[in-house]
């Protein structure tokens, strides 16, 4: 075989081997996902929002009520996949799984991006500091007002946005990649405290006793209004299809016992559940 020929023949078999690939990850539509009865949902191991157990099991907010809607659709198998939050977004556009149930922040910076189910759960921020809050840290503005703390953020969550609003020198950001490397982060002193969730700082919290949640905690206002988030099911762009049948699954669940009591069995309070109707997708994602 000639060189130009072997380059061709090479060529060739990159371009079948690629498309091969792609085609074998390729986000499925709801007609797929239905007519084989599997679904890959993604969580980003954060509790209580979503996360897989010590037994291999999916667990928290997101994944509970996932399980409802897909039983719903007539979908029998979920195959869970597990990744660090910031690859959520990057995960659906890759196509290495079809939805995400991590409870994930409605943005519109995101909405850009992917599509999002209508909220399924709402909730404030919180702290989680040292055992004894030795550094007297109550609010995220306290990094604007006191230059020598730092505080620890977790890649791709919207806490980073919040903390350049308040004005936070990116010298006092610390970095980190998930969750589970907050309690050590902050226990070692690497950062003065960790800017989450109220209930990722309480779950965190409940873990070791080296740290805690940072009592008289004062939401952050931002833009003149006290800060809460809608999290909900996200999906890539253009799978539309799976999008709605979730949004008619959901709305319809919303309205049995089972969906509050499984909000509220992983420690959303009343306010929180009553809070999720607070607020349209179309709202969240054309909010300046």
């Amino acid at each position: 075989m000639t060189k130009i020929g072997k380059t061709a023949v090479m060529a060739l078999s990159a371009i079948a081997a690629s498309a091969l690939a792609s085609t074998a990850v390729s986000a499925a539509t709801l007609a797929e996902i239905q007519d084989t009865g599997s679904i890959r949902i993604a969580v980003a191991n954060e509790i209580p929002y979503g996360y897989v157990d010590p037994n291999g099991e999916a667990m928290g907010a997101g994944p509970d009520v996932a399980k409802a809607i897909m039983e719903k659709l007539g979908v029998e198998n979920i195959e869970w996949v597990t990744t660090n939050f910031s690859s959520l977004i990057p995960g659906l556009q890759a196509d290495r799984f079809d939805m995400v149930a991590a409870e994930m922040a409605i943005l519109p910076d995101r909405c850009q991006q992917v599509l999002f189910s209508e909220p399924n759960t709402s909730y404030g921020e919180g702290l989680l500091v040292a055992a004894g809050n030795p550094k007297d840290i109550h609010a995220y503005s306290d990094f604007v007002e006191n230059p020598d703390l730092k505080v620890a953020i977790m890649a791709g969550a919207d806490q980073l946005e919040m903390m350049q609003k308040l004005g936070v020198d990116e010298a006092n950001l610390v970095t980190i990649a998930a969750n589970a490397d907050a309690i050590s982060t902050v226990s070692t002193g690497r950062a003065d405290a960790y800017a989450a969730t109220s209930l990722t700082a309480s779950g965190l919290a409940g873990q070791n006793d080296g740290v805690e949640v940072a009592g008289e905690f004062t939401d952050p206002v931002i833009d003149g209004e006290e800060v809460r988030s809608w999290g909900g099911f996200t999906f890539a762009s253009g799978n539309e299809d799976l999008r709605d049948a979730v949004n008619e699954a959901l709305a319809e669940f919303k309205q049995t016992p089972e969906w509050s009591e499984t909000l509220m069995g992983y420690g959303f309070t009343q306010s929180d559940v009553d809070g999720s109707d607070q607020r349209t997708t179309e709202e969240l994602c054309a909010a300046e």
